[in-house]
């Protein structure tokens, strides 16, 4: 697969999780990454596992002005902007109840992150992809989507959001070079699905052509190959990574 060598990343959600394995994944393939996250101390200790060339920002991807300041530090920095990896959301903490239960405020804030925020994200980064002519965005939306999580209505709603957002933006921005795409990842091993569901390693593992719990690592060839140049054919696609729990 072509590397990365040079190409400077942003990925949000970046502390832990699937962003720091995003980050730890881009980075062996030779980009320089900024790792984004409102917790500072977290992304501060992600980035220092990159090296010297990682450089970590405070962003809360639900407001516009930090998300221009991420924009613009990259920018700073390298020049330019060749992938944004949309993964911060909220999904840690969340409590699942029936749709008619869920508190309007907690919706708001769920959608806030999760949908505003690859928005406002992408909307801080575009101009200079479009400058470049050449980008790629990869949104992190979730499985979920495909078989309707029951009791958790806002964050399924949020994460459906995400590929249609990644559908309208391909279109509107293709003309510029710039790919974008969706990864839909399983139920994944990580802290927080942890705190969520107590017997996390052997949950609905059954359900799965691949019977075993998936691990971040399950999703970082499939990050790297759409930031790629080997995927720049592809855009407006969301793809399935779960071990096989959804076909289609």
């Amino acid at each position: 697969m072509a590397r990365l060598t040079d190409h400077v990343a942003i990925v949000t959600g970046a502390a832990q999780g699937l962003g720091r394995a995003f980050c730890v994944k881009l980075a062996g393939e030779g980009a320089h990454v900024v790792v984004a996250d409102i917790n500072l101390d977290g992304a501060t200790a992600t980035a220092r596992e990159m090296g010297n060339d990682a450089l970590a920002i405070q962003v809360d991807v639900s407001k516009e002005a930090d998300t221009l300041k991420m924009a613009e530090a990259t920018l700073a920095r390298w020049g330019r902007i060749d992938i944004l990896v949309n993964n911060a959301a909220i999904y840690q903490g969340l409590t699942r109840r029936p749709f008619e239960d869920i508190p309007p405020d907690e919706w708001d804030r769920v959608m806030a992150v999760n949908l505003k925020g690859p928005w406002l994200c992408a909307r801080a980064v575009v101009p200079a992809m479009k400058k470049q002519r050449r980008g790629k965005i990869v949104n992190i939306s979730s499985a979920t989507f495909f078989s309707g999580s029951p009791r958790w209505a806002h964050y399924v709603a949020s994460k459906g959001g995400v590929i249609g957002l990644t559908r309208v933006m391909a279109k509107e921005v293709g003309e510029y070079g710039i790919c974008v795409n969706a990864i839909a990842p399983g139920f994944t091993l990580t802290d927080a699905s942890r705190e969520l569901i107590a017997n996390a390693e052997t949950y609905a593992v059954d359900r799965g052509a691949i019977r075993r719990a998936e691990q971040p690592e399950d999703l970082v060839g499939t990050l790297a190959f759409l930031a790629s140049s080997e995927s720049d054919f592809i855009t407006g696609q969301t793809l399935v990574v779960d071990g096989g729990r959804q076909l289609h």
